[in-house]
């Protein structure tokens, strides 16, 4: 992708979505910009209008950590939207690179017996392009639509937009599917010159609306932990909680789990799904390549 568009794509969406009133400056007459003014974020961030707007064009090689900071206070960006900013700078100050194909990385054998030894938890390893590479019986369990009928490993990106049974598989499917696309864009700022990754963004701009609207929005976001919905189709409705481990030590690889509070519909339901599980497989899934 290209750094300069990126940078510029993601400011401007950002100053258009505060106003003069939440910026605490005055607003008269009609204005001609959707948000601030280019002068405005750079007289709240201390810098001059020229060189906010160099910044805005798409050029951050060369801005400090702290004149990012400036504009993200300005511009009232959260934590996860300022780190979004300054991944984008060190990308910009990288010296120039052709676009590669990155080596899908090795699920170590101790994460594999940690996946088997969670018998009760479904759960599953990720890369950043969202491929599955190692699942335990019960997450392939839980995640049957996905894995039914693919060629592995498979991708929950393509899953959710691209799979017809994506959208009654997760009730909230809008509130997923756009998270998704969020999180990808924090994959793709981290690894400018990944080349399936790139692949992977353009087969689903050309092939899903809704991505390509969600993706121009220029939102971003990091699974860290929450409760996602399911409509399993042997169980019912599942209200899970999730948790995503980054893998220390390993080239950017998360850990998922799901759990349910026991005693719970939620809770009961799992369990039943663990116990109908229990003849198909006793061993964690995981690929190599």
């Amino acid at each position: 992708m290209d750094n300069r568009s990126e940078v510029r794509a993601f400011l401007t969406s950002r100053r258009a979505k505060v106003s003069p009133q939440q910026a605490g400056l005055p607003s008269h007459g009609r204005r001609r910009v959707e948000g601030l003014r280019r002068g405005e974020v750079a007289a709240l961030a201390g810098v001059s209008v020229e060189y906010y707007t160099r910044l805005e064009r798409g050029n951050l090689a060369g801005a400090s950590d702290s004149v990012l900071d400036a504009i993200a206070r300005a511009l009232q960006l959260d934590d996860t939207e300022t780190a979004h900013l300054h991944h984008l700078a060190r990308a910009a100050a990288a010296p120039p690179a052709r676009a590669r194909r990155v080596k899908t990385p090795e699920v170590r054998a101790p994460v594999r017996r940690v996946l088997e030894a969670m018998t009760g938890v479904p759960a599953f390893v990720r890369d950043h392009r969202f491929d599955i590479l190692a699942a335990n019986p019960l997450g392939m369990a839980l995640y049957a639509p996905m894995f039914a009928g693919e060629v592995l490993p498979v991708n929950s990106m393509r899953f959710t937009f691209l799979n017809p049974h994506a959208q009654g598989f997760y009730p909230d499917w809008a509130q997923v599917a756009r998270s998704a696309v969020a999180a990808l864009r924090i994959a793709a700022a981290r690894n400018p010159h990944d080349e399936r990754l790139a692949g992977l963004i353009g087969e689903l701009s050309m092939r899903s609306d809704p991505f390509r609207a969600w993706w121009a929005a220029q939102d971003v976001y990091v699974h860290q932990h929450g409760t996602k919905r399911f409509h399993h189709p042997a169980i019912g409705d599942l209200d899970l909680d999730f948790e995503a481990f980054e893998l220390p030590g390993d080239q950017a690889l998360t850990l998922l789990t799901y759990s349910a509070e026991p005693g719970t519909p939620s809770g009961d339901g799992l369990r039943l799904l663990a116990a109908c599980n229990t003849e198909t497989s006793a061993r964690a899934w995981h690929i190599t390549e």
